[in-house]
């Protein structure tokens, strides 16, 4: 069994190659797959137009389809699993930063907290 934080990282990456590729997502995983990252992946790509109507609509106008891969995919995660309400918001924001600033750019992470943000706030309000 892996950490929830790889099995996220894990996720992202088969959502990445998903997202890009358009390959069915279940002939993407690769040999023994965590339960997590199966779950929060077919979660995300089940909800894929909703998520992104959110990120959308929390962005300024700038469409998800606009994002790269990377970051949609992130925010996509972390959008399921704040909908979820499994994991503290402060887990889920902190993770999905340090996703994007791992494998996108210091930018995409300051980009992933601002939209997450926006969410988290609007939806205490």
């Amino acid at each position: 069994m892996i950490s929830r934080r790889e099995a996220r990282r894990a996720a992202v990456f088969v959502l990445y190659q998903w997202d890009v590729t358009g390959t069915e997502l279940g002939s993407l995983y690769e040999g023994d797959v965590d339960e997590y990252t199966r779950a929060i992946a077919e979660a995300v790509a089940a909800h894929a137009g909703d998520l992104d109507a959110r990120i959308t609509a929390a962005s300024d106008d700038w469409p998800a389809d606009r994002l790269g891969a990377v970051e949609r995919n992130i925010l996509r995660v972390a959008l399921e699993e704040l909908d979820e309400g499994e994991v503290p918001v402060e887990v889920v924001v902190d993770e999905a930063v340090t996703l994007a600033k791992r494998y996108a750019s210091d930018d995409a992470g300051k980009l992933v907290n601002g939209i997450l943000g926006r969410i988290v706030r609007e939806k205490a309000a």
